[in-house]
């Protein structure tokens, strides 16, 4: 099952199926990226999920009615394979003139079939439309940085370099947020967009030069799950903290967004606000 995402269906024209077909999730080995940035699955510092959330999840019921619903998927960070975007927008549309009897039965068969490509339990919630309402929009924890006046000179490749600490070597505790994510997905060259949150307890980092950091992604190719972790492992090389959290929301894309979270937290929850632009 360990495949390279070129020999996934994305960026290839694909037939679009509406029933239900498992075979089209395409799972995408995390040990690669893994070992690139310095990691293995017995050394992680972090744990975590990749949170997916899908806004065209659509089924039929026995007597032929369609549903509509929202659903949030949890992939856990240490599963051996991610599952690439496409793949798994194209099972999820399978559904569509699928029959299920109700949404028990498609949790259970979307938690056995996810779980089965990422090698490790998936968990998933489906939501009413009422439900996904209620939830609303958040605004993120901690303080923006993105009105900071800054000269900005690197796009093309991440430079944990430009991050510098407070001369004062002050320990307290931060939570920083920016809407000026941007990387590319390295198949296609198609954009992807985010909001980033760094919540920690460490060493002061001066928040222009976390700005311009997260800024040198704008024409960085690589997923999204990849970003987020390379920005974790800088800020935890730099910062010595006594815990780290860094999760990014990105703007969805064929009604799924995916959103990695990381921390050191072990007794966290993992939030899924949901933000402005998603």
């Amino acid at each position: 099952m360990q495949h390279s995402a070129e020999q996934s269906p994305l960026g290839k024209t694909t037939e679009y199926v509406d029933r239900y077909d498992p075979s089209l999730l395409f799972p995408i080995s995390r040990a690669l990226k893994w070992a690139e940035l310095g990691m293995s699955a017995q050394s992680l510092p972090y744990i975590g999920a990749d949170v997916w959330n899908c806004y065209e999840l659509s089924w039929l019921l026995p007597t032929g009615k369609p549903v509509v619903a929202v659903a949030e998927f949890q992939i856990p960070a240490d599963s051996p394979y991610m599952i690439e975007s496409k793949s798994f927008k194209l099972y999820l549309n399978s559904l569509n003139q699928s029959v299920f009897s109700d949404v028990a039965q498609l949790t259970g068969v979307l938690i056995q079939d996810l779980s089965a490509v990422a090698g490790k339990a998936v968990t998933v919630r489906i939501k009413s439309l009422d439900e996904a309402r209620l939830e609303g929009i958040a605004t993120l924890p901690g303080q923006c940085i993105d009105d900071i006046d800054i000269n900005i000179e690197h796009y093309d490749a991440p430079k944990p370099e430009l991050l510098r600490v407070s001369q004062a070597a002050l320990v307290a505790d931060f939570c920083w947020y920016t809407h000026l994510l941007r990387s590319n997905c390295p198949v296609t060259g198609q954009p992807d967009w985010g909001s980033l949150v760094i919540d920690y307890r460490g060493l002061a980092l001066e928040p222009a030069s976390l700005l311009a950091y997260i800024v040198s992604f704008r024409r960085h190719a690589d997923f999204h799950e990849q970003c987020v972790e390379r920005i974790f492992l800088d800020i935890q090389r730099l910062v010595q903290p006594e815990r780290l959290t860094v999760y990014a929301r990105y703007v969805r894309r064929g009604g799924l967004d995916i959103n990695p979270y990381r921390t050191t937290d072990a007794g966290c929850s993992i939030l899924n606000l949901r933000t402005v632009r998603q």
